[in-house]
């Protein structure tokens, strides 16, 4: 495969070759940053003052997949989050296979660091975080609303066609889920269905007296686009009546900025503490040759998240402004 422009709308990427990005500002000021990594065997991460330091900041490497078993292959999609106190961190796993039946049967698992800096930290293995089914899972997601810690993700409902729908459940602990576990949202629209039926990818932003949920659909290459769920934030979340679809995707492949399946995005917030910020990856090229899962060249890219007349997220006009968020003039 040829070299190919790693830009977007002539903008290049925060960091190139990182999917399934995620980035969290803590209390520190500083930014972390977790993705998964090409070869699918690691997760690490990078801090720095300022987003676009994130781009030259040197990746400590956590955690390394297992030899054998459940944790030992395509290590996907990790989340690092700060919960009372202590660090964890969010991901997907699947095991090696001779035959490779077992490479996309995943499950999902919590590693926790009780250390001031995740970085020189000891992670420990908290296990999987089991859900209703033992069935493929992935893409997990937490947030705190209103009092409660909820946890959000994607999995195969062995009674349901399709490869993977969104869920939400409440939590008893950073790595348990207690109560009820609602489906929230499922592949039933045509867009959502292309090459795959997925929904995948959940990310969680507040924003008044609303809240929404992004998610990603359909095939990882070109047809991946992006969905969104809202719901009134006094709502109960668990109820799955309490949550509206988009019938239209709210973010697609667009040639002429050179963007190509977008997705798998969370929010963050810029230096002022108030902005909030678009993160997602996509790729500069539509053509790739083979499974679409071992094409390394997913970027991450970050531009300011606008909003709506009424109040919804606007993402086709944060990517057709993008512009990476600049370091704040020191003063």
């Amino acid at each position: 495969m040829g070299v190919h422009q790693s830009e977007i709308n002539g903008v290049k990427p925060l960091i190139e070759q990182r999917a399934d990005p995620f980035i969290y500002r803590h209390t520190d000021g500083c930014y972390y940053f977790v993705a998964s990594v090409p070869e699918y065997d690691r997760i690490e991460i990078r801090k720095a003052s300022t987003i676009q330091g994130l781009s030259e900041a040197v990746p400590a490497v956590v955690w390394r997949k297992h030899e054998t078993g459940m944790l030992s292959a395509n290590i996907w999609a990790p989340e690092l989050h700060f919960i009372d106190g202590k660090w964890y961190v969010y991901f997907a796993a699947a095991h090696t296979s001779e035959t490779n039946e077992g490479l996309f049967d995943h499950r999902m698992y919590a590693l926790e660091c009780g250390d001031a800096d995740p970085l020189e930290g000891e992670w420990v293995e908290k296990g999987q975080v089991r859900t209703a089914w033992e069935s493929f899972a992935l893409d997990a997601t937490t947030f705190e609303h209103n009092g409660d810690r909820y946890y959000v993700w994607a999995q195969k409902d062995p009674d349901i066609e399709g490869n993977s729908n969104l869920y939400i459940s409440k939590m008893s602990n950073p790595w348990t889920l207690t109560g009820k576990q609602t489906m929230i949202a499922m592949p039933d629209l045509d867009w959502e269905r292309i090459g795959f039926k997925v929904n995948e990818g959940a990310a969680f932003i507040r924003r008044g007296d609303r809240v929404f949920i992004a998610y990603s659909a359909s095939a990882t290459d070109f047809n991946y686009c992006m969905g969104l769920l809202e719901a009134s934030a006094d709502a109960d979340l668990l109820d799955a009546a309490s949550w509206d679809k988009s019938p239209v995707p709210v973010l697609t492949t667009d040639e002429l900025l050179g963007m190509y399946g977008p997705g798998h995005n969370n929010f963050t917030v810029a230096e002022d503490g108030e902005t909030a910020l678009f993160v997602f990856h996509a790729r500069t090229y539509k053509e790739i040759v083979g499974d679409p899962l071992y094409d390394p060249n997913r970027h991450t890219f970050v531009t300011e998240l606008l909003w709506t007349e009424d109040g919804r997220p606007d993402f086709r006009a944060s990517v057709a402004g993008l512009q990476l968020p600049h370091e704040e003039a020191s003063s």
